[in-house]
């Protein structure tokens, strides 16, 4: 279970996203933005990714092999992820998506100020 999470750390470091802590969500390994859950390891090759709905429906549409959902995440603006099959840069690319749709606004707009 343990590399999974290594893999989202290493990611997040490398993009250099701010204040992200490691901590569970309902008891699995999780990724906080200042206290909030934005991207959590469930079972071995999947994650909980946070994201907006639209957004969900899109990455859902366009790389079903990637991206699905289970009833219960129905209308929930998250979404599974399988990690075996996801890429390190289209991962990092949903992890900064999840983070700022977490993070709170001000250190989002500084985040994006700051890579620019």
């Amino acid at each position: 279970m343990g590399h999974e999470m290594d893999r989202m750390l290493r990611l997040c470091a490398a993009l250099q996203l701010p204040e992200v802590s490691e901590s569970t969500s309902y008891g699995a390994p999780s990724l906080k933005v200042r206290g909030k859950n934005f991207a959590s390891v469930r079972g071995k090759e999947e994650m909980v990714l946070h994201c907006p709905l639209e957004q969900k429906e899109l990455l859902m549409e366009m790389a079903p092999d990637i991206y699905w959902q289970t009833d219960h995440f129905k209308g929930w603006p998250g979404l599974l992820v399988r990690l075996e099959v996801i890429g390190d840069e289209e991962l990092s690319l949903r992890l900064e998506d999840a983070w700022r749709f977490r993070a709170p606004k001000r250190l989002a707009d500084a985040y994006a100020a700051a890579k620019h």
